[in-house]
C-alpha cells in the first residue's frame, strides 16, 4: 500500500510540477472542497434535502477549518455526511499534503523537491527547523492530542448519553474539531450547555491552544527536549509572549466589562471570559455563551482577537501573532528614528518586514471590502456583518447569528473569504499572479531561485530547492539577524 501511495505521489508530483507551489495549494484545496460538496449532496450522506450552495458552504467551512454553517450538522447530515465533514477539517487542519508526505518520508526516508516546495509554502517555518523534523512532529503530535482529547471527552460525555457508540463518535468529532480549531459541533448550540462545566472548558481549551500555538512551537520544544543545546527559535519566543499577552488581555476585558458575563458568579464568570477570549484568539469558534448578546465594545475585542489569530504553521487563522509583532516593531523603530527593526534584541530581516506589511494590508483590505459588499446587499447591522466577515476570513466560526439568514450573494462571499483565509491571503495572491512572477524571474535569469523569491510571504522557504542532506547541514541563521516566521 505504501509503495502504491509513493508511486501515485510521484506521478502526481510530476504532473503538478508545472504549477507554482501556491497554485498547487489553491487547486488542491479547491479539489477538496468540490469533492466534499459532491459527497454531501448524495442521498446517503444527508438526512434532509438542502440547497447545493449550503453543501458547498459546509464543505468550504470544513476544509478551511472555520465552522460557520448555514444548516445544522446534526440535523442535516447522516453519520457518513458527518464523517466526510470530519475528514475535510482534519485535512484542512494538518495540511494539504502533510499525511501523504509523512508516509513517503517514513518508508523511503526521502521526499521529492515538489513535496518540499508545497509543504514549505503551506507552512511557515523558521530556518532553525527542518522539514523532516517538522512533518514528524505534526503527524505524531496531532494524533496524540486528538486521541487524548477523545478519551477525556468520552469520559465527560458518557454521563449525558447512554448510547456508547454515539458518545464515542461525539467525543471523536469534537476532539478533532477542537484541535484543528474547526469549530464544527454536533450540538446545535455549540457548548453553551457546558458553560459551567470546568472539565469540558479545560479539555476544549487544551486542544485548541495546542493546535493554534502551532507545530513550529511543538517541534521546537521537542528538539529542545531531545537536545539541551538546541536553541529555541526567535519565532517560538515571540509566539509565547504574544499569545499570553493577548489571551490574558482578552480574558480581562470580557471578565470585567462584558455585561452577559459579569452577571455570573466568580467561577463561571472566569470560565466564560477565558473561554470566549480563547475561542476568538485560537479561532476554534466554539462558544459557551451567546456572542450575539455581547456589547458592541466587547464584540470589537473579539473581532481584534479573531483578526490577530495565533501562530503561523498552526491550525489557527488570522494575520498571526508574528505579523502583528513585526508591524509593532516597525512602528516602534520608525517612531524612535531607527533604521533597524528589532524585537527582543533581535533584528528582524527586511524580507520578513515586507512579508508582514503585505499580509497586514491585504488582510485588512479584504475585511473592509467584504464588509462593504455584504452591508450593501444585506440588511443586518454593521457590527454583526463586520463580526461575520472577520470570523470568516480568520477561519474562526463565531457568529452573532446571521450566517443562515444571509442571502445567496452573502453566502458566496463568506465562502470565498473562508477559502482565502485558509489558504492565506498572500499565498492566494501569489497563486493568482504566480505566472507573471515566474516569467519575470526567468527573464532576470533567476530560474534557479524563483520558488524561493516567489514563495509565499507567509511561509519560510526552508530547503525547498535543496536535497535533504544539504538541508541537514546548513545553518542559515545569522548571528545578528535572527529569522522570524510570519
Amino acid at each position: 500500500m505504501f509503495q502504491k501511495i509513493k508511486e501515485l505521489s510521484k506521478k502526481t508530483g510530476r504532473a503538478l510540477s508545472k504549477f507554482s507551489p501556491q497554485q498547487n495549494l489553491l487547486y488542491g484545496f479547491i479539489a477538496y472542497v468540490l469533492l466534499g460538496s459532491i459527497l454531501l449532496c448524495l442521498p446517503g450522506f444527508q438526512k434532509q434535502s438542502v440547497s447545493i450552495l449550503d453543501h458547498i458552504f459546509t464543505s468550504t467551512s470544513a476544509v478551511s477549518t472555520t465552522g460557520l454553517v448555514t444548516v445544522s450538522v446534526l440535523e442535516t447530515y447522516t453519520f457518513w455526511g458527518q464523517l466526510v465533514i470530519l475528514i475535510l477539517f482534519q485535512v484542512g487542519g494538518i495540511g494539504y499534503l502533510t499525511f501523504t508526505t509523512f508516509v513517503i518520508l517514513s518508508t523511503t526516508h526521502n521526499i521529492t523537491n515538489w513535496h518540499k516546495k508545497v509543504i514549505s509554502t503551506e507552512f511557515t517555518l523558521p530556518k532553525t527547523i527542518k522539514i523532516r523534523d517538522f512533518l514528524r512532529s505534526v503527524v505524531v503530535f496531532t494524533l496524540t492530542m486528538e486521541l487524548i482529547g477523545t478519551i477525556l471527552l468520552f469520559i465527560v460525555f458518557k454521563d449525558d448519553n447512554t448510547d456508547i457508540l454515539d458518545t464515542l463518535w461525539s467525543a471523536i468529532f469534537h476532539s478533532i474539531s477542537a484541535f484543528c480549531t474547526a469549530g464544527f459541533s454536533l450540538f446545535n448550540n455549540s457548548f453553551t450547555e457546558y458553560s459551567t462545566n470546568g472539565y469540558v472548558n479545560l479539555i476544549i481549551s487544551m486542544l485548541a491552544i495546542a493546535g493554534s500555538l502551532g507545530f513550529i512551537v511543538i517541534t521546537d520544544i521537542g528538539l529542545r527536549i531531545k537536545d539541551r543545546k538546541h536553541k529555541l527559535s526567535f519565532t517560538t519566543k515571540v509566539i509565547f509572549i504574544g499569545f499570553v499577552i493577548l489571551l490574558t488581555s482578552g480574558t480581562a476585558f470580557l471578565y470585567f466589562l462584558e455585561p452577559t458575563i459579569t452577571g455570573l458568579n466568580d467561577g463561571n464568570r472566569f470560565l466564560a471570559a477565558f473561554f470566549q477570549s480563547m475561542t476568538s484568539m485560537t479561532t476554534v469558534g466554539f462558544s459557551t455563551v451567546k456572542v450575539g448578546l455581547f456589547s458592541q465594545a466587547m464584540l470589537l475585542v473579539c473581532i481584534f482577537l479573531m483578526y490577530v489569530g495565533a501562530s503561523p504553521s498552526g491550525t489557527a487563522g488570522g494575520i498571526k501573532i508574528t505579523t502583528l509583532v513585526t508591524a509593532f516593531a516597525v512602528l516602534r523603530s520608525r517612531l524612535k528614528g531607527r533604521k533597524e527593526v528589532t524585537f527582543l534584541n533581535n533584528q528582524i530581516p527586511e524580507k520578513r518586514i515586507s512579508i508582514a506589511t503585505s499580509a497586514f494590508i491585504f488582510y485588512t483590505t479584504l475585511i473592509a471590502v467584504g464588509t462593504f459588499a455584504i452591508t450593501l446587499t444585506n440588511t443586518f447591522n454593521f457590527q454583526a456583518i463586520l463580526f461575520e466577515v472577520a470570523s470568516a476570513l480568520g477561519t474562526v466560526g463565531l457568529t452573532t447569528g446571521i450566517t443562515s439568514d444571509l442571502n445567496n450573494f452573502g453566502k458566496i462571499l463568506i465562502i470565498v473569504l473562508m477559502f482565502i483565509g485558509r489558504l492565506g491571503v498572500v499565498t492566494f495572491g501569489l497563486a493568482v499572479w504566480a505566472k507573471s512572477l515566474d516569467d519575470e524571474a526567468e527573464e532576470k535569469g533567476e530560474g534557479d531561485n524563483e520558488d524561493e523569491e516567489a514563495g509565499s510571504p507567509e511561509q519560510e522557504r526552508h530547503g525547498a530547492d535543496k536535497h535533504e542532506d544539504e538541508t541537514e547541514n546548513e545553518d542559515d541563521v545569522d548571528e545578528d539577524e535572527e529569522d522570524i516566521a510570519v
